[in-house]
């Protein structure tokens, strides 16, 4: 069993600032592919190939076949105990702030209600022409591209390659980090930005960092704290510690 370091218990249970950001680790811990490597391939496409605004434009049935493949996915998997110990965080602590670089909603049916989603989220869609966003699920086995009311088709409302993330979202979420005086980074690769500045910016404005993941990353030697395993292992010990079930 992982030893949580006292100082990290401390700082939960006076309830300061908490900031985290989780990534595909705490995902795949349910099941979801990364979609990288040997995963990375659907119908000879790769992931990379498939999630442009280019894509969607010159075949559009076949993105949109590649994200009903996904959506599937994620709806046959289940939150893990990660997901579950972050929503009874939030709870817990008044100045709580969950940004995700995921998009399966798999931190909301856990119970989680405040979350900065940096990168979209899959089950929501939007019209590519006009911008109207569509909250409600579709189908997994509808094979036609939706069409928006103006005519324009219906998109996926995640980020794809080339695109900006949601300005407002990403400015939200800088604010936490440099107002928490604890930041966990949990199951992300600390690479991709500008995400990966998040727990960056965190420490330089003075907060502990705690990095939990299973194999050490460009972020580890950083980490105030590294705590290595799987987060579904190690944030319920948090959790039970702190008092916060």
């Amino acid at each position: 069993m992982v030893e949580i370091p006292q100082k990290i218990k401390e700082l939960l249970i006076e309830k300061v600032p908490v900031a985290v950001l989780t990534g595909a680790g705490i995902s795949a811990e349910s099941g979801v592919p990364t979609f990288r490597g040997k995963d990375g391939f659907w119908k000879q496409h790769r992931a990379e190939e498939l999630a442009t605004v280019d894509a969607f434009m010159s075949d559009p049935e076949l993105v949109w076949g590649w994200y009903q493949y996904r959506r599937g996915i994620v709806n046959s998997v289940e939150p893990n105990p990660g997901h579950f110990a972050l929503a009874l965080m939030e709870k817990a602590i008044e100045d709580f702030t969950l940004i995700t670089q995921n998009v399966d909603n798999l931190h909301a049916r856990a119970g989680s209600t405040d979350i900065l989603e940096l990168h979209g989220n899959i089950h929501r869609n939007k019209c590519i022409k006009c911008g109207a966003v569509y909250s409600k699920e579709v189908d997994v086995n509808q094979k036609e591209v939706p069409e928006c009311e103006c005519g324009g088709m219906i998109r996926p409302d995640v980020v794809w390659f080339g695109e900006m993330l949601p300005q407002q979202t990403l400015q939200s979420a800088f604010e936490a980090a440099e107002r928490a005086e604890l930041f966990f980074s949990i199951g992300t690769s600390a690479i991709v930005q500008p995400a990966a500045s998040l727990p960056i910016a965190a420490k330089r404005h003075g907060a502990c960092l705690v990095e939990i993941n299973v194999e050490s990353t460009m972020l580890t030697g950083y980490a105030d704290e590294f705590l290595q395993g799987a987060s579904g292992d190690i944030l319920p010990i948090i959790i039970k510690e702190c008092g916060f079930e």
